[in-house]
C-alpha cells in the first residue's frame, strides 16, 4: 500500500514575515562579535602633535640647574628635561639674534638671504631689512595643513613691507616685528601665549614663545629679587632674571596640563645664542640702564659667549618634551642638532611635506625626536659679518677668518671646550685644508647684495644701531 502523501499548504504571508524577521535576528546576533571586533582592529589615526617652541635670549648653555649650574635654579626647565630628552650638542648656527632665529624659522643659513647679523646696518654692510615674506617657515607649512599658528614675544626679524601672516602666522603680539605689540618685560607674554592654548586645545596648533629673558636690560621684579639676596648683586640679578624666564616656562606647561592635551604636545626649550659678553663690574649700575648690570650668564665650560662662532656663542641648550615618543630623562650627547633641521623635523613630526621648492639646508631628524641616535650626513657652516667663518664636518670644526687665512681646528669629540692650547690646525694640514675649502666654497655659493625687495627706501640705520636696544 502506497503511504499517504500529505499536501502541503502554502505559508500565508504573515509566517513568511515572521520567519525573516527572526532570520533576520540570528544572523545579526551570530555576527555581532565580529562586527566589534573589526572596530577594534581598525587602526586610529594618531591626532597630529602641537608643537610650543619656547626660545629664549641670550640664555647660555650653562645657565640650567640641570646643566650643573649651582647657583641658578631652573625647575621648570629642569622638568622639561626629566620628561624629555636633553640634547647636548644642538647648534643654532649664528652667534647674535636675528640670524638664528632665521636659520630657526626657515630651515635655511641665514647667510643664503644676506643675513649676516642683525636687522637694521647701513647699505654698506649689504644687509637686508627683513626676513623676505616669501621664504619658507615652519608655520606657513603647518598653517597650510590645518594647524593654527601662533607668535608671542620676540620677533627681531626685521619690520618691513610682509606681515605676520605673511610668514604663515594667524595670531601674534611681538616687539621687534610687525602687528600687534608685547611689553618684553612681564608676564604679559606668556600670559597671551597661555590664552592661544586655551583657545585652541580642540585643534592641532604651533605656537612660538619667545621670550625676553636672558637679555639685557636686566630689570626683574621685586619678588624673584628676594628670592636671591643672600647672592652677590650681579648674580642676584641675572638669577632673579632666569627666574621670570622659567616662571614663563612654567605657565606654558601648566596650560597644556590644564587644556588637557600635554600628552599630545610637543614642547622645546631653546636659546637663540649664548650668553652676553658685557664686560666686568665697572658696568655696575641702577637696574634698567642699559647694561647697567653686566651679564654673569655661563656656558658650561664652552668657549666664546655672545658674538663668538666657538660652541659658547653657538651651542645652546635644546630640550624636547614628546610623550610617548621622546624617552623621559634621556639626554643625547652624540646627535648634532642644529637650529634648519627644526623645520622639516618638526613638519615630519606633524606629517606634513614641505613643497620642493622650500629645501633647505637642515635634516629631517625626526628620529631623534623619538630617542634613537641619529648621525647627520650634511656639513654644518657659520658666518658671523664679514669676518668670521666656520664649518663643522662630523666631529671636525674649524674657525677661520673671512678669506682663510688664519684658522683653529678642533676635535669636539675629544675638546668639547674648543681649548686654544689643543689647537690641531698645525697637525692636521690636511684637514685644516680641506675644512678650509670646504667653507670657502660655501661662502662663495651666498649673495652679496640683498634681494632688493627686502630693502626699505630711503636712508639706512647705521650697521652698529641696535633695533629697539636688541641684538
Amino acid at each position: 500500500m502506497e503511504p499517504e502523501i500529505q499536501s502541503m499548504q502554502p505559508m500565508n504571508n504573515l509566517s513568511i514575515n515572521a520567519m525573516k524577521q527572526t532570520l533576520t535576528i540570528l544572523i545579526a546576533w551570530l555576527l555581532a562579535p565580529l562586527a566589534v571586533v573589526r572596530a577594534d582592529d581598525v587602526p586610529v589615526p594618531p591626532a597630529k602633535p602641537n608643537i610650543v617652541f619656547i626660545y629664549a635670549d641670550d640664555w647660555g648653555w650653562g645657565d640650567l640647574s640641570c646643566h650643573g649650574n649651582t647657583w641658578l635654579k631652573t625647575p621648570n626647565i629642569d622638568r622639561l628635561a626629566s620628561e624629555g630628552i636633553d640634547f647636548q650638542q644642538f647648534n643654532v648656527l649664528h652667534p647674535v639674534c636675528s640670524p638664528s632665529r632665521v636659520a630657526a624659522m626657515t630651515g635655511r643659513y641665514p647667510s643664503r638671504f644676506g643675513i649676516n647679523h642683525i636687522f637694521g646696518p647701513n647699505r654698506a654692510s649689504e644687509m637686508p631689512d627683513w626676513l623676505d615674506g616669501k621664504a619658507p617657515t615652519t608655520p606657513r607649512f603647518l598653517k597650510a595643513a590645518g594647524y593654527r599658528t601662533g607668535h608671542f614675544g620676540k620677533w627681531h626679524m626685521g619690520k618691513g613691507t610682509p606681515t605676520m601672516a605673511d610668514y604663515g602666522i594667524d595670531e601674534s603680539a611681538v616687539y621687534g616685528g610687525p602687528g600687534p605689540q608685547v611689553p618684553k618685560s612681564g608676564n604679559e607674554l606668556a600670559e597671551r601665549a597661555v590664552q592661544f592654548i586655551e583657545a585652541n586645545k580642540d585643534q592641532p596648533f604651533y605656537l612660538n614663545v619667545w621670550l625676553h629673558e636672558s637679555h639685557l636690560a636686566h630689570t626683574p621684579a621685586p619678588e624673584p629679587l628676594e628670592l636671591w639676596k643672600h647672592l652677590d648683586p650681579q648674580k642676584q640679578v641675572y638669577a632673579a632674571v632666569i627666574t621670570e624666564g622659567d616662571n614663563k616656562v612654567g605657565m606654558v606647561l601648566d596650560a597644556l596640563d590644564k587644556a588637557g592635551i600635554a600628552e599630545n604636545t610637543i614642547v622645546v626649550f631653546s636659546s637663540d645664542n649664548g650668553p652676553e659678553d658685557t664686560g666686568d663690574a665697572t658696568q655696575k649700575g641702577k637696574p634698567g640702564a642699559w647694561r647697567s648690570y653686566y651679564s654673569v650668564g655661563e656656558t658650561g665650560g664652552l668657549r666664546g659667549r655672545k658674538r663668538s662662532l666657538f660652541e659658547g656663542g653657538v651651542r645652546t641648550p635644546f630640550i624636547l618634551r614628546w610623550p610617548g615618543h621622546a624617552p623621559a630623562g634621556m639626554k643625547n650627547e652624540s646627535t648634532v642638532l642644529t637650529a634648519v633641521d627644526l623645520l622639516p623635523t618638526f613638519c615630519a613630526a606633524a606629517g606634513v611635506t614641505p613643497p620642493a621648492e622650500a629645501e633647505g639646508d637642515g635634516e629631517n631628524l625626526l628620529e631623534a625626536f623619538n630617542g634613537k641616535p641619529v648621525t647627520r650626513t650634511r656639513p654644518l657652516f657659520w658666518r658671523y659679518r664679514s669676518e668670521d667663518l666656520a664649518v663643522r664636518d662630523g666631529d671636525w670644526k674649524l674657525v677661520t677668518n673671512f678669506d682663510g687665512t688664519q684658522s683653529e681646528l678642533h676635535n669636539l669629540k675629544s675638546d668639547r671646550a674648543e681649548d686654544i692650547a689643543k689647537d690641531l690646525s698645525e697637525t692636521h694640514p690636511e684637514i685644516t685644508a680641506r675644512l678650509t675649502k670646504m667653507v670657502l666654497d660655501w661662502k662663495a655659493t651666498l649673495p652679496t647684495t640683498p634681494d632688493p625687495t627686502t630693502v626699505r627706501s630711503g636712508a639706512r640705520r647705521n650697521r652698529n644701531t641696535q633695533e629697539d636696544g636688541d641684538e
